[in-house]
């Protein structure tokens, strides 16, 4: 069978861009293969004006396309904006109208999502930005809901993140949810970060870092559960094995992961269900029960709450197993 023809992603550059926000979805789709070495995307950087562009580091770098590439795009991702608001020149706020209104999937990351927000293309849907530059997001697009405590957004056809890092979340986001569980977690650990982090901004904005003696006390605990998700777990059992109070155990994971243990341990639950169901010939039962869903009808309502889809429909898409013999 002939292999797909690699989708294109269109990356908007500007002048003054910060050299880290560009390189995160040059990362995540510029270097991501099959097993086969078949490329999945075809990344092409382009800006409003192609040719020399300044960056925020001292150095230059150059673009050879222009916003014609967004015409055949599939993906289109802005990856950044100017943080004094500069106004966006009209014709890239035309082309990624006009990309959206083709179907292209579009993606502002950081302050990108304030270029997004200028055209147009927000208005009534929820959407985050950089946690420093909420409240000046909130006032200039009134009409977007502004869900400012989360790492991304996926609103379907278009997806926005929080600063930085979060863009790595987003794009990573992305990945999995056109190609499955397996290609995100193989861009990951290339790039050697987490596949899937939890919690939101909230974790990142004016908190104390937790002390180090905290944290190794919470990592065998982790590390336990992690390869002890198909078993119930007890909040006051947890807190002893972390040799804590209830109250001091909950408080000092949520400061360690962003969230509560009963949502840390869904998503490692949903995660661990992806790769059986990518990587294995276990039945449905058996997924969920290895997963720690207790049931296929649990495994069902958890699974297509979180990624809008059936575990079955989810195999049949993104299944790597070898064909029985």
């Amino acid at each position: 069978m002939r292999a797909p023809a690699p989708e294109t992603v269109a990356v908007v550059a500007f002048d003054g861009i910060s050299p880290f926000h560009l390189s995160v979805p040059c990362l995540v789709f510029g270097e991501d293969q099959t097993d086969t070495g078949q490329a999945r995307f075809r990344l092409r950087v382009c800006a409003p004006e192609p040719g020399p562009l300044r960056t925020n580091a001292g150095f230059a770098i150059h673009t050879t396309h222009g916003l014609e590439v967004l015409r055949r795009a599939q993906i289109v991702v802005v990856p950044s904006w100017h943080q004094n608001g500069q106004p966006v020149p009209p014709a890239l706020l035309h082309a990624l109208r006009q990309a959206h209104r083709r179907g292209a999937t579009l993606v502002g990351l950081c302050l990108g999502a304030f270029v997004l927000a200028e055209a147009g293309l927000l208005d009534q849907r929820p959407a985050t930005t950089h946690w420093h530059l909420a409240s000046v997001f909130a006032q200039r697009f009134p009409s977007v809901r502004l869900q400012a405590d989360v790492l991304y957004v996926d609103d379907g056809d278009i997806l926005t993140s929080a600063g930085t890092a979060a863009g790595i979340d987003c794009c990573l986001h992305l990945l999995r949810v056109r190609y499955g569980a397996q290609a995100a977690n193989q861009a990951a650990r290339r790039m050697v970060v987490a596949p899937h982090r939890e919690g939101g901004q909230a974790q990142y904005i004016q908190q104390p870092v937790p002390m180090a003696a905290e944290s190794d006390r919470l990592q065998p605990v982790l590390a336990w559960l992690s390869k002890h998700l198909h078993k119930p777990h007890a909040l006051d059992d947890l807190a002893r094995r972390a040799l804590m109070s209830r109250r001091t155990f909950t408080r000092r994971f949520r400061q360690a992961t962003g969230t509560t243990v009963g949502q840390w341990l869904l998503h490692q639950r949903l995660a661990l269900a992806q790769r059986l169901l990518e990587t294995s010939h276990l039945s449905i039962d058996r997924v969920a029960l290895n997963a720690g869903f207790g049931s296929a009808v649990s495994l069902r309502q958890h699974f297509a709450s979180a990624f809008n889809i059936a575990p079955s429909t989810y195999r049949r898409q993104f299944s790597t197993a070898s064909p029985r013999a």
